[in-house]
């Protein structure tokens, strides 16, 4: 019965918050610095890490474009969410790749599947993408079979390509997976084959507009000290870096924590449990952040109800859309920098742009 209670009153604290803010809309839609970022590209309509979710995220205003980088055994980087390929393309159903099935220990979790490492560039062209989430995204799983999984020079390519058409600076949100695990457990030196790419694309300079991001602190201080592109810490919702064992999320997002952050980054890339509370209210981290010196974009608003608190959500099927646009105005009012998003359009037309 408590419990019950307690539901209904945040509930109502949540919808009463998101009336006050939408009183506010516009004011918060004037801050034209506040950054939409498309998590693999407008993942929410192509098949994520694709040049066609990318292309659409762009075509759509999105400000970034973020991929997710591993790395093939002949050391190409490639997007792909994970180095296990399995869940996002067709090589489980392709005889000549049966034999590269395998199991793997990745950062203490055993995963079983066909990893990009074990693969060069030239076999993985061979492959074809497919929708990660068919049940919550049907009209996704239409695109399958149609792409390739690009490479990180080929988004450059298509970054370069539609800034010339469209007039427009856009920017790059990379993020290196398991770069110190690759590195120790398959010799394959991650930072190093990003920084020289960014020095070579001419990206690597504080004014680029390119922010790196990493869910470990070595490596960015490594990255660091190789280029002056603005650097990003990612912070999921527990534990703490793979490569600092002692060190939880919690301590670092402390005020002690996060001045040590700002001496080897320029942001904090949050999930945003940590930025949000559950009845919508700001948690006091972005003001600590900014405290700190550091920018503040939190992960990742998506629009099917599966992704979205109770309040906010529409109709009775877990991809059902939900109240994306309020949770924007939530975001925006917790004072974050900008936000990751797998569908650009519904955010970008809750800050009317």
């Amino acid at each position: 019965m408590m419990k019950s209670i307690l539901a209904r009153r945040v509930k109502a604290t949540l919808l009463a918050m998101l009336a006050a803010l939408f009183t506010l809309n516009s004011a918060y839609a004037a801050d034209s610095d506040f950054l939409v970022i498309a998590h693999r590209g407008s993942s929410g309509e192509r098949p994520e890490h694709t040049l066609a979710a990318y292309e659409r995220a762009i075509d759509q205003g999105a400000d970034y474009i973020e991929p997710d980088l591993v790395v093939t055994k002949d050391l190409h980087l490639v997007a792909r969410h994970e180095t296990e390929i399995g869940e996002t393309t067709d090589v489980a159903v392709r005889e000549e790749f049966a034999d590269r099935k395998r199991t793997k220990t990745i950062e203490g979790r055993a995963v079983t599947g066909w990893f990009a490492e074990d693969f060069t560039l030239a076999e993985l062209r061979t492959l074809r993408v497919r929708e990660r989430l068919p049940e919550l995204r049907p009209a996704n799983a239409r695109f399958d079979g149609l792409y390739q999984i690009p490479t990180f020079a080929e988004i450059l390519a298509l970054v370069q390509a539609k800034e010339t058409e469209t007039g427009r600076t856009i920017g790059l949100y990379p993020e290196l997976k398991h770069p110190t695990w690759l590195l120790q457990e398959e010799g394959i030196d991650t930072v190093d084959l990003l920084a020289t790419a960014l020095e070579d694309a001419g990206l690597d300079g504080s004014d680029a507009p390119v922010f790196v991001q990493v869910f470990e602190v070595g490596p960015l201080k490594r990255m660091n000290a190789l280029v002056d592109t603005p650097l990003v810490l990612l912070i999921s919702s527990q534990g703490g870096p793979y490569d600092e064992p002692a060190m939880g999320w919690a301590d670092i997002m402390t005020p002690s924590g996060l001045a040590e952050v700002a001496t080897y980054a320029d942001g904090i890339g949050p999930y945003l449990g940590h930025v949000l509370k559950a009845d919508g209210t700001p948690t006091g981290l972005v003001a600590a952040a900014h405290q700190a010196g550091l920018k503040v974009h939190p992960w990742t608003l998506r629009k099917e109800n599966a992704f979205l608190p109770p309040a906010l959500r529409r109709g009775e099927a877990e991809g059902d859309t939900g109240n994306l646009a309020a949770l924007v105005q939530l975001v925006m009012a917790s004072g974050a920098d900008g936000v990751f998003t797998d569908d650009p359009a519904p955010v970008l037309s809750a800050l009317e742009r």
